[in-house]
C-alpha cells in the first residue's frame, strides 16, 4: 500500500467542452495567408498541408480519446518553492524497480513518453527482463502543460533541476536515474550536479555540446563529428531566436490562433524528425503530433514554455552557435544515445559529461520516444543495467 505524500494531489485532465467547441470554431474561422507558388517547405509550412491538417484537427481528431489515454497514467500535482508541478507517476509491478525520471523538451510534453511507459515499467509483459523495470516519474517541465503558471523569471535549467530534485525527494526516492532530451538534456545533468549522491546515472538523447573557443578543439574531429558540427551550423534556428529573445511577443499570436500554434509546432516535427525530407506523420503518428499541439493550445503555454530559451540562452548572453562558457563537468555516469538527426560532437560532450556509454543509433530523429521507442527503451535498459544493482530502490509513496 503506497500512500500519497503530503502536498501531493491526484490530478486528471478534464478539458471543458466549451474550450473544445471554441477550438473548433477558431479553426473554422482561420484567416489563411497567401503563399508563393512552387516553394514547398523551404519557407515554412505549405498552405495546402496546413489547411488539411487543421481541418483534421477540427473535425477528425478525437481529443476525448487522447485525454482518456493520458488519464490512464496516474497523475499528480504539487507545489515546490511556489511553482506548481504536474507529473505522471507510474509504478512498476516489480517492487525493486529502479526509479527513473523522464524529461521532455520543446516542443514536447509529458505525453511524448506514452509509448515507452509500458516497456519500461513492466518489461516482463513486453518481452523483457523483470530486472530492467523502472518506476517512472514524468513531469511537465515548469511553464509547460499543467505545470503552470510559471512562478516568475529565472526558471532556467538549474532552477528546474532544483525543483525536480525536491520532487523526487518528496516522492520518497533517494536514489534514482534521469533520462532526457532537448530541454531535458539541459535539466538532467543539472540535477546530477545538484544531487550527485541521489542521481545514479543520466541518460540523454538529443544532447548538444557547443564549442568553447578553446585552442585545438576542432582538431582531430571524426568525419561523423564534422558532419554533426556542420548540421549544427546549418540548422534553421529561427524559432530559437524568437523564443529566446521575444517569447512574450510570439505568444500573442500562438495563444490566439490554433492554426498558428499548429504551424509553429508541426514545422519542428518536419525539420526534426528523420528523414527530414518526409512528412512529419511518416515519422510520428498524426494523432501523437496533434496531442502535442493540443496540449500547448488547451493549456495556453506557448509563451511560458518558450521562456526556457530566454533563461538558458538570452540571459546568459550566449548565441547557440558561439557558446563561450564551458559548463561545469558533471561527475555522474552519463549515457548518450545519438539518433540520425543528432548534432552531438563527441569530444565536446565528453568535455561536459562523464560519458560511460556512447551509442550511435543511425535512425530516428529529435522525438526519439515517439519515433523509435523500442530503441530508446533498449538503450535506457542497457545503460542503467551497466551501472549495477546500486541504482535500485523501492519507494514508499504515490
Amino acid at each position: 500500500m503506497h500512500t500519497t505524500p503530503q502536498g501531493v494531489e491526484p490530478f486528471r485532465i478534464a478539458v471543458p467542452q466549451a474550450e473544445l467547441d471554441d477550438l473548433t470554431a477558431r479553426l473554422a474561422r482561420t484567416r489563411w495567408p497567401a503563399e508563393l507558388p512552387g516553394v514547398g517547405w523551404s519557407r515554412g509550412v505549405p498552405l495546402s498541408y496546413l489547411r488539411e491538417l487543421a481541418a483534421y484537427w477540427g473535425d477528425g481528431f478525437d481529443w476525448r480519446a487522447r485525454e482518456a489515454e493520458l488519464n490512464a497514467l496516474p497523475q499528480f500535482t504539487t507545489e515546490v518553492e511556489g511553482q506548481r508541478l504536474h507529473f505522471a507517476h507510474v509504478r512498476s509491478p516489480e517492487p525493486h524497480a529502479t526509479p527513473l525520471m523522464l524529461l521532455h523538451g520543446w516542443p514536447g510534453t509529458f505525453a511524448d513518453f506514452l509509448d515507452v511507459v509500458g516497456p519500461l515499467t513492466d518489461p516482463a509483459a513486453h518481452g523483457g527482463d523483470p530486472a530492467d523495470a523502472f518506476h517512472l516519474v514524468i513531469p511537465s517541465l515548469p511553464g509547460f502543460g499543467f505545470s503552470t503558471p510559471l512562478a516568475g523569471p529565472g526558471t532556467g535549467p538549474a532552477r528546474m533541476a532544483g525543483l525536480l530534485v525536491t520532487l523526487m525527494r518528496r516522492l520518497g526516492y533517494d536514489r534514482y536515474g534521469v533520462q532526457g532530451y532537448d530541454t531535458g538534456s539541459w535539466v538532467g545533468p543539472e540535477m546530477a550536479k545538484l544531487a550527485p549522491d541521489a542521481v545514479t546515472g543520466v541518460h540523454l538523447n538529443g544532447a548538444i555540446s557547443f564549442p568553447a573557443g578553446a585552442e585545438g578543439e576542432f582538431d582531430g574531429l571524426s568525419e561523423a563529428d564534422e558532419q554533426r558540427w556542420q548540421r549544427m551550423q546549418d540548422f534553421n534556428d529561427g524559432y530559437l531566436q524568437c523564443n529566446s529573445k521575444r517569447p512574450q511577443t510570439v505568444a500573442y499570436a500562438l495563444t490566439d490562433s490554433p492554426a498558428g500554434q499548429l504551424a509553429w509546432i508541426v514545422e519542428k516535427f518536419k525539420e526534426l524528425t528523420h528523414p527530414e525530407d518526409g512528412l512529419p506523420e511518416e515519422s510520428v503518428d498524426r494523432d501523437r503530433i496533434l496531442t502535442t499541439v493540443a496540449l500547448y493550445w488547451l493549456t495556453g503555454t506557448a509563451g511560458s514554455a518558450a521562456q526556457i530559451y530566454y533563461e538558458a540562452l538570452a540571459t546568459a548572453e550566449a548565441d547557440w552557435t558561439d557558446w563561450s562558457a564551458v559548463p561545469e563537468r558533471a561527475t555522474v555516469p552519463t549515457g548518450l544515445l545519438l539518433s540520425a538527426h543528432d548534432v552531438t560532437v563527441r569530444p565536446w560532450a565528453e568535455r561536459d559529461h562523464h560519458v560511460v556509454r556512447w551509442t550511435e543509433l543511425g535512425a530516428g530523429g529529435h522525438f526519439l520516444a515517439m519515433e523509435a521507442p523500442g530503441a530508446l527503451v533498449e538503450d535506457v535498459r542497457a545503460f542503467f543495467r551497466s551501472l549495477g544493482e546500486g541504482t535500485q530502490r523501492t519507494a514508499t509513496s504515490t
